[in-house]
């Protein structure tokens, strides 16, 4: 195991084992932020594990937030911004529901940061109830009125800000059905949120709107987008990546995705799927994260590729 795959493993343990307590600020006390300059004004800003990476453009007219982390994390987001600039805190984009990615939005509305989102996302905060997947899918309550986003969308939007343009803009339905990918054109940066992690298999959380097709074709959105020296800022992993960690990242899904259709043509069911191990080339670089492994990656390729028996939310 490298130290990366146990740094990851150990960061989320917790909050996989007791999602209730994930929130509370007792989990996140000893946890200390980091700013890594990625290119040109955007820095990535993330907690030990690499999960929830927080984008930051930073420039004299403001800074633009790509994600929130936990709530619990709010004041080290902001003094981690403050670390690279001592600009205001302008803008928030939200890629995702997912509460590690939007549990500060409420902090930073208190502060006059005005959130974006996609509008499928927005409808996800209205819902009674948001899913984090992990683990076979754990309810959490719906975020407060504050934590909303403001202005959504339903295409694509653009910030002119820093004498920089910064691109949003929804994906297919792939993490989920809100997915929003972040371009600064100007620094050569692409935040994908959790359409792209270095740490797992593609969690899909069906729940949410999330597909298998959908994240192939995302992946390969940014793979067009992407030039020979675009960095691209993870969801979740220690690393900034370029275009050639998303082939290998889009080619490994497709390979997985033919072996299990060739077992289902062949008339296998979900157990002789797993037992099959058609990820068993990859297993050892994409099983980093606790609470979501193969047990969890293959049903969804399964069912959403017209396997036999019904996936019960997972």
């Amino acid at each position: 195991m490298t130290a990366e795959s146990l740094l990851v493993r150990l960061s989320v343990l917790l909050f996989c084992l007791f999602p209730s307590l994930a929130t509370g600020q007792d989990q996140f006390d000893g946890v200390e932020l980091s700013s890594i300059h990625v290119a040109g004004s955007v820095y990535m800003i993330q907690r030990p594990g690499g999960g929830g990476n927080v984008g930051a453009m930073v420039g004299p007219e403001g800074v633009l937030l790509v994600d929130s982390l936990f709530a619990p994390l709010s004041d080290k987001l902001v003094a981690a911004v403050q670390q690279v600039s001592d600009a205001e805190i302008r803008f928030l984009i939200n890629t995702h529901i997912h509460i590690d990615h939007i549990g500060g939005n409420q902090n930073l509305a208190e502060m006059g940061v005005l959130i974006f989102a996609s509008d499928n996302t927005r409808h996800r905060f209205l819902e009674q109830r948001n899913r984090f997947p992990r683990n076979g899918g754990t309810f959490i309550p719906a975020q407060p009125e504050a934590a909303r986003p403001v202005v959504t969308f339903n295409d694509r939007l653009s910030f002119h800000l820093n004498g920089e343009e910064i691109q949003a803009f929804l994906v297919p339905p792939a993490h989920t059905d809100g997915d929003i990918f972040v371009y600064f054109p100007q620094s050569d940066v692409l935040h994908l949120g959790d359409v792209y992690r270095t740490t797992s298999y593609p969690i899909i959380d069906v729940y949410n709107g999330g597909s298998l097709a959908g994240t192939v074709e995302a992946i390969n959105m940014a793979i067009r987008l992407a030039g020979p020296d675009t960095k691209v800022i993870p969801g979740h992993g220690l690393d900034v990546v370029g275009r050639e960690a998303l082939k290998e990242f889009r080619d490994m899904i497709v390979d997985i995705q033919d072996q299990v259709l060739n077992l289902i043509r062949d008339g296998k069911n979900l157990e002789e799927v797993i037992a099959a191990r058609p990820t068993a080339e990859y297993d050892a670089e994409w099983t980093s994260d606790p609470g979501w492994g193969v047990e969890d990656f293959l049903p969804v390729v399964y069912s959403e590729l017209g396997g036999s028996g019904r996936l019960q939310d997972r």
